[in-house]
């Protein structure tokens, strides 16, 4: 079987600079047809703007719509302009030990993120942020029980794909128990199985048998299931635990390829080969095109020679596809006047205010 470069494409989500979609991006577009895209601050200015972004660049895409994703996990990491409802950082949520709010939360941002054209979250984070000296989760994450973190893990899912936004659930295995960055080095995990078991891998149980639709790779090293790999680029992580142990089928994302935990060690064609060849499903690079062009032509050669396997190529393009027909099915593009009833609307900002008031009861009881 010959794949052609539209579905080649659909397997790559990309970023790009700008605001606007230039006639570069729009020919980039046109010729690579990526799968999807995922926005950063520095393309978002304000509800208007992104309205337009949204529809333009789903336009480019007349073949397929664009899963059009972004990290809006709340607190830090939040990349909508301030006119949006935006959420205290998971451990807040995590405090208040609400699945209520951790619901609520997640369905006023799908409800924003939908009205101006956004149909993916990269969120919940499922990671238990378990090491103190971690640099990169800290109040990320819901907090340092797992039970916790599964159940409002969980509700976040359900906030965010029962509005039909799709959730992403990440880093598996899990990036709590990190004392380094990924986006600056490679991490390493030296826990035993048991103490993972115990700790990293319940909220991703818990999500995956309770119909999460995509998942993001950690680009970290975990010794008692892969001694030289990290999980992005492990079979033994992805394909062997992810896809056969934990039955999951639903689509793989990786992180972002560009950071230094993977480029340090790996060229960027080699990488994406190597992490579709894991189990992955989507390569994911955020800005670099040239990057980008060079993970492509390394996928296409591969596939053309057989180093990617057709059958290992055509579950990605099945579960890609699945997941647009679910969650895209009923695209249509977003209107300014409709987002301006639904972004940062008097609802919503009470119930951010009814999250802090909550956070301030538990605190004044010492709970």
């Amino acid at each position: 079987m010959t794949f052609s470069r539209a579905q080649i494409g659909q397997l790559f989500m990309v970023g790009f600079d700008g605001t606007t979609v230039s006639s570069d991006l729009a020919a980039f577009i046109t010729e690579y047809k990526p799968g999807g895209v995922i926005l950063f601050a520095r393309n978002l200015e304000s509800a208007e703007q992104i309205v337009d972004l949204t529809n333009e660049l789903q336009r480019c895409s007349a073949h397929v719509p664009l899963l059009i994703s972004i990290d809006q996990e709340g607190g830090r990491v939040s990349r909508l302009p301030k006119e949006f409802t935006i959420f205290p950082p998971c451990e807040m949520l995590g405090e208040c030990h609400s699945s209520e709010l951790a619901y609520a939360a997640a369905a006023t941002t799908a409800n924003e993120l939908k009205a101006v054209g956004i149909n993916m979250n990269m969120s919940p984070v499922l990671d238990v942020n378990s090491n103190p000296l971690n640099p990169v989760i800290g109040d990320r994450a819901f907090g340092v029980n797992p039970d916790i973190v599964s159940e409002l893990g969980l509700a976040t899912v359900g906030g965010l794909q029962d509005n039909n936004v799709v959730a992403c659930g990440k880093h598996f295995p899990g990036h709590g128990d990190t004392n380094s960055d990924s986006h600056k080095e490679l991490p390493i995990v030296t826990a035993d199985r048991a103490r993972l078991e115990q700790i990293e891998f319940p909220p991703f149980r818990h999500v995956i048998a309770n119909g999460v639709a995509t998942l993001m790779t950690a680009h970290v090293v975990y010794r008692a299931l892969d001694e030289t790999r990290p999980a992005t680029l492990s079979p033994t992580i992805i394909g062997r635990f992810l896809r056969e142990e934990l039955y999951y089928d639903g689509v793989v994302l990786t992180d972002d390829l560009e950071m230094h935990a993977i480029i340090d060690h790996y060229g960027i064609g080699d990488a994406t080969v190597q992490a579709i060849q894991a189990g992955c499903d989507m390569p994911l690079i955020c800005q670099d095109r040239n990057g980008i062009v060079a993970a492509f032509n390394a996928v296409e050669k591969a596939a053309t020679s057989g180093v990617l396997s057709e059958g290992r190529l055509a579950q990605s393009f099945a579960r890609i596809r699945r997941l647009k027909e679910r969650f895209l099915r009923s695209y249509r593009p977003v209107t300014i006047s409709d987002a301006k009833l639904v972004v940062g609307c008097r609802s919503h900002k009470t119930l951010l205010r009814s999250i802090h008031q909550a956070r301030e009861r538990l605190g004044k009881t010492g709970i």
